[in-house]
């Protein structure tokens, strides 16, 4: 129990806010609902122009749901890969392409970690922080990702699908 006004819990909360002197919590982008909308749409844009019947799945920062969609023809499984390479790209912050590279390269123990170690997952980066991730799946991976990065360029132009320093990390899968 904490106390009523004046308690020493409530000294000590509001000396902590004073003694930051005007210091603001930080913020940072937060994907939204309508910024999945429009991934979704130019995703599926994306697939339909090439004839590709894929699975879309969009996650925030800490890896959970903003917007799943299954086109029609979408195999069974394409739900699980899509969500896994999104997944491992907002919980590594990196193409889940890096991964595949890592494994069939020089660290083939990075096998064992739970990540989907597939192109077609990639982190959505705007000024350095993460603020989500995309990954589809349905056709040949590299395909899988043009589809999805055609969906992040439509929502946000400017954002990257690598951290500063890494950006070459996925070259060459």
């Amino acid at each position: 129990m904490h106390g009523g006004a004046g308690s020493n819990f409530d000294r000590r909360v509001l000396g902590f806010n004073r003694q930051r002197k005007g210091k603001h919590m930080r913020t940072k982008p937060a994907i939204t609902l309508d910024d999945a909308k429009k991934m979704l749409a130019a995703a599926e844009a994306e697939a339909v122009k090439n004839k590709w019947e894929v699975v879309i799945a969009i996650l925030n920062d800490g890896g959970r749901i903003v917007a799943v969609h299954r086109m029609d023809g979408a195999r069974p499984g394409n739900d699980d890969i899509a969500l896994g390479k999104a997944r491992t790209s907002a919980m590594t912050c990196r193409p889940s392409a890096v991964w595949q590279k890592w494994i069939d390269g020089p660290h083939p123990a990075y096998a064992t970690f739970p990540f989907l170690a597939a192109q077609g997952g990639l982190p959505i980066i705007i000024d350095g922080d993460l603020i989500g991730a995309i990954g589809v799946s349905g056709v040949k991976s590299y395909e899988d990702e043009q589809i999805a990065l055609a969906a992040i360029k439509a929502a946000f132009p400017q954002a990257k699908t690598a951290r500063a320093g890494e950006e070459n990390d996925a070259k060459s899968v």
